[in-house]
């Protein structure tokens, strides 16, 4: 039976709200956290953007649940050495109830150094190379690494969990998903697509986990969460690679003119039909995911909640 979490966004909530979540979260039933890892909010609109290391630390003390980065780009803005030391120190006050979800990023967030913006190919690449340096840091012992784009030298880290931490690789394409299937200890997608999990399981991935996430908007008028959508999120409507490759908030604004509120209706659940919510989560479960996890994004938080814990939740549970 799949595991059905909660996907806590960085980019739409400040530290404090995303706590509360969290806590709601887990007294309606969900099982895991998803939380996202972000420099930059996608628009103005959303308008929050918090250090995420510093979440996951309030989350450890607030819930009970396990939680993962989704995702964690550890090539640019920051180096894959410092990135083990927060995702250990993570697992230690999780006690051990932490994943790093980890992708090759957007240009949104990794550019704000000054650093070139590399293509998709290179990106891979960097990423293979940083799964490399931490799977090795995990192990708590000194390491040296020469190689194409990290350096590192005589590190170690003292504070690690007692088990390294899980690394799922992040994948929306034929090569990041064979680069997940070959280096990941599970593989992380937003699309609800049976034949990149066939080509996952197949590349060597196995029996391992298949995560996926969505968002939706609970609200009890179907029209005022269709707006609600377009104003926060229609950066996700935008097709191709624009969401890795524009560099600001504001060229995502500008972008999002082209997405309509037709599209978003046909594209996200939009209001409080049961059905609705219940049949979107089936997606990602008929297409064989073995972790879904939704997101509110609509301000009816409680409301939310309350039909998940009551309906949506038992729904899908006697389903499976």
């Amino acid at each position: 039976m799949p595991e059905y979490g909660y996907f806590l966004s960085c980019e739409q909530y400040g530290p404090a709200e995303l706590i509360e979540q969290a806590r709601m979260a887990e007294q309606a039933g969900f099982q895991s956290l998803w939380i996202s890892d972000h420099y930059h909010p996608w628009n103005d609109e959303q308008g929050q953007s918090p250090f995420v290391w510093s979440v996951i630390g309030a989350l450890s003390e607030a819930v009970s649940l396990p939680v993962e980065t989704a995702v964690t780009c550890p090539t640019v803005r920051i180096h894959p050495a410092v990135v083990a030391q927060a995702a250990a120190t993570s697992a230690v006050m999780l006690n051990g109830r932490f994943r790093l979800g980890v992708g090759t990023g957007e240009a949104l967030n990794e550019h704000i150094l000054g650093d070139a913006w590399p293509p998709a190919h290179v990106r891979l690449e960097m990423l293979e190379e940083a799964v490399e340096v931490m799977r090795r840091l995990f192990t708590g012992e000194k390491v040296d690494h020469h190689g194409k784009h990290y350096t590192v030298e005589n590190a170690r880290l003292y504070t690690v969990p007692d088990e390294p931490v899980p690394i799922d690789v992040s994948g929306f394409g034929p090569a990041a998903t064979e680069l997940a299937s070959r280096i990941g200890d599970g593989y992380v997608t937003v699309m609800p697509d049976a034949s990149m999990v066939e080509r996952y399981r197949a590349g060597g991935g196995g029996g391992k986990p298949v995560s996926g996430g969505t968002k939706v908007c609970y609200d009890t008028d179907r029209e005022a969460a269709v707006r609600t959508v377009h104003r926060l999120w229609a950066n996700e409507q935008l097709p191709g690679e624009l969401g890795q490759v524009l560099p600001s908030p504001a060229h995502f604004e500008q972008a999002q003119q082209l997405v309509t509120e037709d599209m978003v209706r046909r594209n996200r659940v939009c209001g409080d039909d049961v059905d609705e919510h219940v049949a979107e989560l089936k997606r990602f479960a008929d297409a064989g995911f073995d972790r879904i996890y939704v997101s509110q994004i609509g301000p009816d938080l409680r409301g939310f909640f309350d039909l998940y814990r009551t309906k949506v939740l038992p729904q899908l549970q006697q389903a499976s």
